[in-house]
């Protein structure tokens, strides 16, 4: 089993990558739907869970499940290529006229 240094590393790893993602979207380099983003997210959520779920922080636990599932979600979502709900009114919009 991992000790609590090795926890508390793993924890840092994944909220590094989480500030990372932020920074990046904050400074316009990633957008919130981006790959990458979801990709630092989904990870650096995935550490913290693991973190949570080794020292019993059960709310903690709970928060960063839905953190990672949201980002993967949006993973799984963005490889769609279905065109957005604007498009779709631009579209319908054009046909109209």
């Amino acid at each position: 089993m991992l000790s609590g240094i090795d926890t508390e590393f793993v924890a840092y790893i994944g909220m590094f990558l989480i500030l990372l993602a932020f920074f990046l979207e904050t400074r316009n380099k990633l957008h919130s739907k981006d790959k990458p983003y979801l990709f630092l997210m989904a990870i650096g959520s995935a550490l913290l869970a693991i973190r949570a779920y080794l020292i019993e922080e059960w709310a903690f636990l709970i928060l960063e499940l839905a953190w990672f599932s949201t980002a993967f979600l949006g993973i799984l979502v963005s490889g769609n290529s279905k065109p957005t709900l604007d498009v779709e009114i631009e579209l319908k919009s054009s046909i109209d006229e």
